[in-house]
């Protein structure tokens, strides 16, 4: 009769431990960036097609989209860096993005919360919003962002995005 260990299981369990604390820390501390729905109203009235990108695992990033109600947003559209060649800092996430949604760099935005990942977005050659809700402003403004906002209910974002507006009623 042959003898297995079973040490597997207590990896298991300790993986699916951490999956449920993680799952229930992220319901209860999850808060949306403020404006976050207005942006993505905004991204649908227009129809616009998104992606997430991300280097998060796929479990973690599908978590997290799931607990902010994003999911039918992104239409299970997720780009996870570890599934590309190169993961960020190397922009192949975002162009692997831009080839899924079959759009150029000329018609999209990113949207990043730090310098590498906006160092990340201006190496994909795409214009890149940079979000100061967790970097101060002076360390985001040396990656060189195309703009800076507080989060997405401020009015310089809602500037571009009615100049926007503007030339798409006039085209």
């Amino acid at each position: 009769m042959e003898h297995y260990s079973l040490d597997f299981l207590n990896d298991f369990s300790l993986d699916l431990k951490s999956y449920f604390f993680l799952n229930r820390l992220v319901k209860e501390k999850a808060v949306p960036i403020k404006g976050l729905y207005k942006l993505t109203k905004w991204v649908e009235d227009h129809g616009l097609k998104r992606a997430a990108v991300t280097n998060s695992p796929r479990p973690n990033a599908e978590l997290m989209i799931s607990t902010l109600g994003l999911t039918d947003f992104f239409h299970h559209n997720i780009i996870i860096g570890d599934e590309c060649e190169h993961a960020k800092p190397a922009p192949d996430p975002y162009l692997k993005a831009l080839k899924l949604l079959n759009v150029s760099k000329d018609h999209t935005f990113i949207c990043e919360d730090s310098v590498s990942r906006i160092k990340t977005g201006v190496a994909a050659g795409m214009p890149v919003i940079g979000l100061t809700t967790r970097n101060p402003k002076h360390m985001l403004m040396k990656a060189n962002p195309t703009l800076l906002i507080e989060n997405y209910e401020d009015p310089k974002l809602w500037e571009v995005l009615g100049e926007l507006n503007k030339r798409e009623n006039e085209a």
